[in-house]
C-alpha cells in the first residue's frame, strides 16, 4: 500500500487549521475511497491532542488542484469564515498554466455558469438561464511561452466568486484552457493519460481570524509537471 506523504500544516489553533492540499487528493470522502484531506487532518490532530476533533469545510478545491486551504475547528469559526466568503472578505488567488492566450494582459472574466449535477460539470450559459450563477474572476498574465506544442500562458487568478469548477470553465470559454484539464480543455480530452494534476494551484488565501479579527495571509508555491513547463531551459 502506498504511503501517504506528510501534508504541510501551515498554522493551527483552537479555531482554524491551515494546510497545503496535495494535487490529486479529495477534500472529503468520495467514491474512490482514497484518503481525503479532511480525514488526514482529523487523524493528525487526534495524534497530537488525543481526541477526535471536529473539522468543518468552508471552501473547496477540485481533486486535481493543489494549494493552501483553511478548515474551521468550531461551528462558530465555520460560520464566521463562511460569512467572510459571502461578503467578499475572504481572498483567494491561484497560479495557472493555460494553453492559449487570454484576451488581455490583465482583465476580468464575467460569465453565467450552470452546474449539471448528473455529469459533475459546469458550462457557460446566457444570463437569465434558470439555475445560472454570475461568475467573476480577475487575471494578470505573468508570462507567455511559445513552444512547439503551442502557446502556454502563465497567469495569476483572483477568484471573486466561488462557483463549481469556475476557473476551469471560464478560462476554457475564453480560449485558454488549463494545462492537463481533461474535463474542459479540448487539447487534453482525447488523451489516454489520466492527469491527476492540472495547471491550477491555490497559491494564496487571505482572511480575518474568526475569533481575533486579525488579518491572516498564507502563501504557497506550486510544483509538479504543469508548472515545470515554466522552468524548462529551452523556453
Amino acid at each position: 500500500m502506498k504511503r501517504q506523504k506528510k501534508i504541510d500544516i501551515l498554522y493551527m489553533d483552537q479555531d482554524i487549521i491551515v494546510c497545503v492540499k496535495p494535487q490529486g487528493m479529495p477534500v472529503q470522502n468520495d467514491k474512490s475511497r482514497d484518503l481525503s484531506l479532511l480525514n488526514y487532518l482529523k487523524n493528525e490532530i487526534t495524534k497530537s491532542e488525543k481526541q477526535i476533533p471536529e473539522l468543518f469545510i468552508v471552501h473547496r478545491l477540485d481533486r486535481p488542484v493543489g494549494g493552501v486551504m483553511v478548515f474551521a475547528r468550531t461551528k462558530d469559526a465555520a460560520a464566521n469564515l463562511s460569512g467572510q466568503i459571502q461578503k467578499g472578505l475572504f481572498e483567494k488567488y491561484y497560479q495557472t498554466v493555460l494553453t492559449g492566450y487570454l484576451p488581455d494582459d490583465q482583465g476580468m472574466l464575467t460569465d453565467y455558469l450552470k452546474k449539471d449535477g448528473k455529469t459533475n460539470t459546469s458550462k457557460v450559459v446566457r444570463e437569465g438561464t434558470k439555475g445560472a450563477k454570475l461568475s467573476r474572476l480577475e487575471y494578470e498574465v505573468l508570462d507567455i511561452i511559445e513552444t512547439d506544442q503551442g502557446v502556454y500562458t502563465y497567469a495569476l487568478i483572483h477568484l471573486l466568486t466561488g462557483r463549481h469548477h469556475q476557473i476551469r470553465v471560464q478560462c476554457a470559454n475564453a480560449g485558454a484552457g488549463i494545462w492537463g484539464d481533461t474535463k474542459y480543455n479540448s487539447k487534453f480530452q482525447k488523451t489516454k493519460r489520466r492527469y491527476v494534476q492540472i495547471g491550477l494551484y491555490a497559491t494564496k488565501i487571505q482572511f480575518l481570524h474568526p475569533l481575533t479579527g486579525k488579518k491572516l495571509v498564507f502563501k504557497t508555491e506550486p510544483d509538479g509537471e504543469a508548472f515545470d513547463i515554466l522552468d524548462t531551459e529551452e523556453f
